[in-house]
């Protein structure tokens, strides 16, 4: 991964706006042309997280959003439901006339992609579920995690965090270290809101509704959301391809951008998608 500033901005080539979506906007940013590719991120970071995929990607156009709570998103008051989320992806998706996109969701952000692709197939023809599930554990464990941020701020659950997304060999990287000053600049009442959304969120039965090209992607290290609670996941859908990548965590996106992207675009090559 490359070494950045916490504070990395629009990239060359890049536009940056936001979506009115009533309470609060919404903030993306756009890079390149062609076929459209959506990419939503994990809980408590930001659309950055792809900084070091997109440049392994051209020939695309790019969109990546901020979930509401989060990086330059608006923070509207908690607690936030799941249908939220999706909305704004979905307002996001509409305002930029996205159609036949490959929508790219890692954890939280997959959850955001399976509930689009039921709300909204017109606008997908390919999903990526990296490090994702169609539910994460149970409802307390988030309840009491949104309590505890509330209480005492993201520093109180960042060592655990990390210990989970890249294990102990990539505990020190600096990939870690990037993803450790971004989640302590992340708004309390976002994480809080967001791990709400999570806890009401069961998508065993409408995922296993969906026909459409999907790859699941998951790292033998992650310690948040075990490669075979992936692979699960993704086998609801029915010839659904999976990828293990040896040596990531949580954040394949960050531990091996070049590696995350090849997977990527081999996907867009066998769906037709380039």
């Amino acid at each position: 991964m490359t070494e950045r500033s916490p504070e990395t901005g629009p990239q060359a080539g890049m536009t940056a706006g936001s979506v009115d979506c009533g309470d609060h906007a919404i903030a993306y940013d756009v890079a390149g042309d062609g076929p459209d590719v959506v990419f939503a991120h994990a809980l408590g970071l930001d659309r950055h997280i792809w900084d070091d995929v997109l440049p392994h990607l051209p020939g695309h156009r790019r969109i990546r959003l901020d979930m509401r709570g989060h990086g330059q998103s608006d923070v509207p008051d908690g607690p936030y439901t799941m249908g939220g989320l999706i909305a704004d992806a979905e307002a996001i998706c509409d305002a930029l006339g996205v159609r036949d996109a490959v929508f790219v969701g890692l954890s939280v952000g997959g959850m955001i992609g399976q509930g689009l692709a039921v709300k909204r197939l017109d606008l997908l023809r390919g999903l990526v579920l990296s490090n994702t599930a169609a539910k994460f554990g149970q409802p307390v464990q988030w309840h009491d995690r949104a309590a505890l941020v509330r209480a005492e701020g993201l520093g109180a659950l960042a060592d655990g965090a990390l210990d989970k997304w890249f294990g102990p060999k990539g505990r020190d990287s600096s990939a870690a270290s990037w993803a450790r000053a971004q989640l302590l600049r992340c708004p309390p009442e976002g994480y809080a809101g967001c791990c709400a959304a999570i806890a009401g969120t069961d998508f065993y039965t409408p995922t296993s509704g969906l026909r459409l090209p999907t790859l699941g992607i998951a790292g033998d290290r992650d310690g948040s959301t075990p490669p075979d609670l992936v692979r699960e996941t993704t086998h609801l859908i029915p010839g659904a391809g999976f990828t293990l990548m040896r040596g990531s965590g949580h954040l394949p996106c960050l531990d091996a951008p070049a590696e995350f992207a090849a997977h990527l675009a081999a996907f867009f090559r066998r769906i037709g998608h380039v």
